[in-house]
């Protein structure tokens, strides 16, 4: 078998529209609705399904936990951009600019939380 790539992963929040609103206002990711009423985040060909803690979808993680998230999303927008975008927001870096390793190559990542406390780093290949 090989595995060619991810299409979804999911996320278990404490308070979905809470979620939904911060991943579009800061990260710009699209708010959808899916399979009646659940939603999800998507950003190219790419989604977040949403999970609320206590009413998780089966099948699900043995501990679905919010804020066990750490996930490392590649932007088209120059870093340097987006930190401003990120203070504009009144977003905390927590860490970084700095370098990091990535699925193909080098990095530069700044590290923010979301309100789960889920870890997310931004990032731009080095070129």
């Amino acid at each position: 078998m090989k595995i060619e790539r991810i299409d979804h992963l999911v996320l278990t929040v404490r308070d979905i529209a809470a979620t939904c609103a911060f991943y579009e206002r800061v990260l710009g990711m699209e708010v959808i609705t899916f399979q009646g009423d659940r939603k999800a985040l998507r950003f190219g060909d790419h989604k977040i399904n949403l999970h609320q803690a206590g009413k998780e979808v089966d099948p699900k993680a043995i501990h679905p936990t919010p804020g066990s998230g750490d996930l490392c999303l590649i932007a088209s927008t120059p870093l340097e951009t987006v930190i401003a975008h990120l203070t504009e927001c009144q977003v905390e870096i927590i860490a970084g600019p700095g370098s990091a390793s990535g699925a193909t190559g080098r990095i530069e990542s700044v590290y923010i939380r979301d309100p789960d406390g889920n870890l997310l780093e931004i990032s731009n290949y080095i070129r």
